[in-house]
């Protein structure tokens, strides 16, 4: 994101099938953030209807998504001009 956005490096996109999966994907990963690296958002949006959940680490901005709201908001078009990079590069 940095090349088009000054807020955040990265944007995670993922979708669950229904909203209960959307809220274990959030769980699972805020567990981890907080128990692997001491990382609590800055700022969590979205949890309580499951639809499409915002989760602002400050430098990665986490959102899960159900389909019909990815589709909603298409922000894989919004920011197409993005290069992708896989959770693998970032890791390593």
């Amino acid at each position: 994101m940095r090349p088009v956005c000054d807020y955040t490096d990265y944007f995670v996109v993922a979708t669950g099938r229904n909203p209960r999966q959307t809220a274990a994907i959030w769980d699972e990963v805020h567990g981890k953030m907080k128990q692997e690296h001491g990382a609590a958002p800055r700022s969590v949006d979205g949890v309580q209807e499951g639809t499409w959940i915002l989760a602002d680490f400050l430098d990665v901005v986490l959102h899960v998504f159900t389909p019909d709201a990815r589709a909603f908001y298409r922000l894989d078009e919004l920011w197409g001009d993005v290069p992708a990079v896989e959770p693998e590069a970032i890791a390593g």
